[in-house]
């Protein structure tokens, strides 16, 4: 993957939502998780997961018009 690393950049973001991801790089909250499972250890995927679960910021809603 040519951008994995500016993917898992975002994705350890606070501030960046999947959907911001999605805009950039054409990929969805399953595909973003599955790039860090591929390419984090088992314990820092663990740690994202349990940061990211829940968290408003990254599951942001935009109305596009």
């Amino acid at each position: 993957m040519k951008y994995k690393d500016e993917i898992i950049e975002m994705a350890w973001c606070d501030k960046t939502s999947f959907n911001d991801i999605s805009s950039f790089y054409n990929l969805n909250e399953s595909e973003v998780i599955k790039v860090m499972r591929k390419n984090l250890k088992p314990s820092s995927f663990k740690m994202w997961r349990k940061r990211v679960y829940g968290r408003k910021s990254k599951h942001k809603n935009y109305n596009k018009i």
